[in-house]
């Protein structure tokens, strides 16, 4: 590991963003609210379109998907790193200079994508890539979000960068609210003049929703240029003299060199979803299973478990996020110290957060089944991808990680080993009939153990972090506890009560609760590890000690 400087020697940047922790809640709210919103549009857009409509509809978020992604996808983290490590070492103007670089390349970019959209969709009728001919119209009014979209990535990966997560929340929700809205308006308005215009006016709500973002954006960046004015002074915003300026194109090679690897990544996703739907399905009828069964079972598995396992990760994810400029600036100022530590936080939170998540899907796997989808049977499947959440948090946050230490491409290569072994565990274990899709989710767990622990071997061959086995055995001791509390609590008013809802959510709470406290009582949770936690760390260190559970 590199000898770390000194406290003196190291200079932190003035225009300072929110902490590692608050940045981490301001997304998760952000992304909790964006779901929620997005669920409830869904209801009123199926209304109105109906099954055909919203067919249409799906046909076309496809190809828009598609082009975002090799458009977009690593745009954000690139971003977010250079301008950590140029904020870092105070060269406000390299930091601005690689946002002003970036939009243009996004500009071009995504008008390119955005009008190959738009030219193509005929092609993609014509030669039946899209089977029915009506869902041109909501390709072609998807092409011009490409381009907003393209734009809006760009600026607020430069935003993170300095590390100000609460101009993506913000507009991550206004975004959605108007995509909603427009969807709705328009889905409504268009409908008596047919099916497939009204499939479009539903379309044309992302591309509204990436316009107001964008807007948003633009007020935040006049916000960070003012406070830049006010804690810099006019010589501090020249190219530092004592540092040669890199070329346009050197930011261009490196912007691509960190993005490319996040963008295979994420191209990596629906390659895995499409290898599921090509064996799994058919291996469960190996198994013995009807084609009818292997497909209520698959849509258990990929319609039900999995978007459940995807909710329980929500705070990883934004964690993962919110990490990656912190470690940036940190190993710009060769601060090996705050590099070891945000990682030992990250992974600290990670594992705090999902195990009690872990097991509040885990022993509720059918009550939840039953709640959410009215489907008690895919309890099973929901139950054996529960053991996905710890992985998939821990993947999360080391990647985030990895990332932030300027090693993008190392994920990236784990998600495909991890997929290599999915798919060889899926074809094994999926036929086996007394697993099924049992063994399916299992398989799904695999893909993500795999990639977090040679992520986690690459963490601690850079930096030296190991996993903090003390800790980790608080987390599965006190999660123990919790089970028995879940289940119990569960189990007593359901037998007193009769009312599923209500033991379901109180056994979550109680559960939940009990964990708190079982950790606090172990030392699992320390007056320190309070202290980062927003708005309600400080106030309960207060009560803690009243009531002398600190010193």
């Amino acid at each position: 590991m590199e000898e770390k400087p000194t406290e003196s020697s190291i200079e932190k940047p003035k225009t300072k963003g929110e902490s590692l922790m608050k940045g981490t809640l301001i997304l998760t709210i952000a992304g909790l609210v964006v779901k929620v919103i997005g669920s409830l549009n869904w209801i009123f857009v199926s209304r109105i379109l109906g099954g055909e409509g919203i067919g249409l509809y799906q046909m076309a978020f496809p190809i828009y998907f598609f082009a975002l992604s090799v458009s977009t996808a690593g745009v954000p983290v690139a971003i977010s790193i250079i301008t950590a490590e140029r904020v870092a070492v105070k060269d406000i103007f390299g930091a601005r200079r690689v946002f002003h670089i970036s939009m243009v390349l996004m500009f071009i970019t995504g008008l390119f994508f955005s009008l190959l959209t738009y030219f193509g969709a005929g092609w993609l009728i014509e030669y039946h890539f899209i089977r029915d001919p009506r869902a041109y119209w909501s390709v072609v009014v998807l092409a011009p979000t490409v381009f907003f979209v393209t734009l809006l990535a760009s600026s607020r990966g430069y935003l993170q960068g300095w590390q100000r997560m609460t101009p993506t929340a913000v507009s991550q929700i206004v975004e959605q609210i108007f995509r909603v809205v427009t969807m709705i308006a328009l889905a409504d308005l268009f409908l008596p003049y047919g099916l497939e215009y009204a499939a479009a006016g539903a379309s044309l709500g992302a591309g509204a929703g990436a316009v107001t973002g964008l807007i948003v954006l633009v007020y935040y960046h006049w916000q960070l240029d003012r406070d830049i004015l006010r804690d810099y002074t006019p010589n501090e915003l020249l190219p530092k003299p004592d540092a040669p300026q890199e070329s346009w194109q050197s930011i261009i090679k490196r912007l691509f060199k960190l993005a490319l690897p996040v963008s295979a990544a994420s191209i990596m996703l629906p390659v895995v979803s499409n290898l599921d739907l090509a064996i799994v399905p058919q291996r469960l009828e190996v198994a013995g299973y009807t084609v009818n069964e292997a497909t209520e079972l698959f849509g258990y598995l990929t319609g039900m478990a999995v978007p459940l396992i995807n909710l329980s990760t929500i705070i990883t994810a934004s964690l993962a996020v919110s990490i990656i400029p912190a470690l940036s600036e940190a190993k710009a100022l060769k601060d090996m110290s705050s590099v070891y530590d945000n990682t030992a936080q990250g992974i600290r939170i990670s594992n705090f957060v999902c195990f009690p998540a872990f097991v509040v899907v885990c022993v509720l796997a059918t009550p939840i089944s039953t709640l959410i989808y009215n489907a008690p049977g895919a309890g099973p499947a929901v139950w054996a991808c529960s053991f996905s959440i710890v992985l998939l948090g821990l993947h999360q946050v080391s990647t985030g990680i990895l990332q932030g230490l300027g090693h993008p491409s190392i994920p990236m290569v784990n998600m495909v080993i991890a997929a290599a072994a999915k798919v060889a565990l899926n074809w094994t274990l999926t036929a086996i009939p007394s697993l099924g899709i049992i063994g399916a989710s299992f398989a799904t767990a695999a893909d993500m153990g795999v990639a977090a622990i040679i992520n986690m071997f690459f963490i601690a061959k850079y930096i030296g972090y190991h996993m903090e086995w003390g800790h980790l055995m608080k987390a599965i001791g006190a999660s123990a506890v919790m089970a028995v509390a879940v289940k119990g609590f569960y189990e007593l008013t359901l037998s007193w009560w009769h009312l599923g809802v209500v033991s379901t959510f109180g056994a979550v709470f109680f559960g939940c609760a009990v964990y708190i406290a079982t950790m606090i009582a172990i030392g699992g949770i320390g007056e320190r590890d309070m202290e980062h936690v927003p708005m309600l760390g400080r106030p309960s260190i207060k009560f803690l000690k009243r009531i002398g559970v600190f010193k």
